[in-house]
């Protein structure tokens, strides 16, 4: 008695399109949220930026010299 093998049926098929649809729903979903996150830094002033002040300073009234006379004498 001679058991012929079962011819073997081919797998299943798989459907691609759910795959590919949810690749393409991931890519947009990231691309959106790039853009969202650019926008909001670059509309967001730099916190505790360079502040500027402009003063004007007088000056201060000079004190008299002394009026003294003093002589130094060095001997070698």
């Amino acid at each position: 008695m001679t058991i012929a093998p079962r011819p073997r049926r081919p797998p299943p098929r798989r459907r691609r399109w759910p795959r590919v649809l949810l690749l393409v729903l991931a890519l947009v979903a990231a691309f959106v949220v790039g853009i969202g996150l650019g926008e909001a830094l670059h509309d967001n002033p730099d916190p505790g930026g360079a502040q500027t002040v402009v003063r004007t300073l007088h000056p201060l009234p000079l004190v008299p010299v002394a009026q003294n006379t003093v002589t130094v004498t060095v001997r070698r």
